[in-house]
C-alpha cells in the first residue's frame, strides 16, 4: 500500500509515495514549478532528450530484472529526432519500466523514484533541485526519528503485557476483585517507576501539578529503552518468586548502569535530536 506525504519546495508543494519501500517524487509537482500549465508537455520534452534515455535505461538495468532491453534500445536510436515523441506511459508499456509511474484521482500525476525525480529536477531547475534535495533529506530524518519511537512504543507495548501477564499468574489471586487487581498493578507499576525514576506515580503528579499525563509521558528515548528492558526483568523475578523489595533493589541497579550505558550510547543519542 502506497504512503503519500507532502513537502513545500519554494513555495511549491510536491507529493511523494512510498511504493515497494522506495520514495517516488511527483515530477509532475516539479514540473509546475516552470509552467503550471504545460506540466504534460514538459515531461515528454525531457523524456524524449537523448540523455534523459540512456539515464532512464541505465537506471533500470540496475533496478529491474524484467526490463526490456530491446525496446529500450529502439527509443534510445530515436531519441533527439525532431520526429521523435515519448510519453511516460509508452514507456512504461513498451519497456516494463519501474522507475515512473502514472497516478490517477488525489495525488494524481507522473511519478518518479528519487534518483530519477532529482535528475528530472536538474532538467527544470538547478536551485530547485538543490532545495528538493535538502527538504527530502529532512522529511527522511523526520521519518526516522518517528519510526525509532514506534519500535520504542512498541516494544514498550509487547513488554508491557509480559509484564502485566506475570503479575496476573503470579501475584493476583482469582479470589481478588477487579479494584484489588488495579490496585496490584499500579502497585508493580510504581516498582518499575521506583527503579528507574527515584519516585513514585503519585509523587511525580505532586511535583508536577501543571502538567498533563503521567512521568512515563515525559520519559526520553533512553528511560523508554531502559523501561522495557526492567519491565522483561521484572516479570522474571516475578515468575521466580523473588519478594518485590528484592526485585526492587536489583531492578534500581540495573537501571542505574543501563542508563550509564544509554546515555553515551551514539544511536540512542541521534534517536533523541542530539546529534
Amino acid at each position: 500500500m502506497s504512503k503519500t506525504q507532502k513537502i513545500e519546495i519554494l513555495d511549491r508543494e510536491i507529493a511523494l509515495q512510498t511504493r515497494n519501500k522506495e520514495d517516488y517524487i511527483c515530477i509532475t509537482d516539479i514540473a509546475r514549478y516552470k509552467n503550471s500549465d504545460r506540466t504534460d508537455d514538459l515531461i515528454r520534452n525531457w523524456l524524449r532528450n537523448r540523455n534523459t534515455i540512456e539515464f532512464l535505461g541505465i537506471w533500470e538495468h540496475l533496478n529491474n530484472p524484467d526490463f526490456k532491453p530491446v525496446e529500450f534500445d529502439g527509443f534510445k536510436k530515436q531519441a533527439g529526432l525532431n520526429s521523435f515523441t515519448l510519453t511516460p506511459k509508452q514507456w512504461i508499456e513498451k519497456t516494463g519500466a519501474i522507475g515512473i509511474f502514472s497516478k490517477a484521482g488525489r495525488y494524481g500525476g507522473t511519478y518518479a523514484h528519487k534518483d530519477i525525480a532529482f535528475e528530472f529536477a536538474s532538467w527544470i531547475s538547478v536551485e530547485f533541485k538543490l532545495y528538493l534535495i535538502k527538504e527530502f533529506q529532512r522529511l527522511k530524518e523526520e521519518d526516522f526519528k518517528q519510526l525509532g519511537w514506534d519500535i520504542k512504543r512498541n516494544l514498550a507495548k509487547i513488554n508491557y503485557r509480559i509484564h502485566t501477564d506475570a503479575i496476573k499468574e503470579n501475584l493476583v489471586p482469582p479470589e481478588l476483585t477487579p479494584q484489588q487487581i488495579n490496585l496490584v498493578y499500579a502497585t508493580e507499576a510504581d516498582v518499575l517507576n521506583m527503579a528507574l525514576f527515584g519516585m513514585t506515580a503519585k509523587d511525580w503528579r505532586e511535583n508536577n501539578r501543571g502538567k498533563k499525563g503521567n512521568i512515563r509521558d515525559y520519559a526520553n528515548v533512553s528511560h523508554l529503552v531502559c523501561l522495557s528492558n526492567l519491565e522483561n526483568l521484572n516479570a522474571l523475578f516475578i515468575n521466580e518468586d523473588l519478594a518485590q523489595k528484592d526485585r526492587l533493589i536489583k531492578l534500581n541497579a540495573i537501571a542505574i548502569q543501563q542508563m550509564k550505558l544509554l546515555i553515551d550510547d551514539h544511536g540512542i543519542r541521534k534517536l533523541e535530536g542530539g546529534e
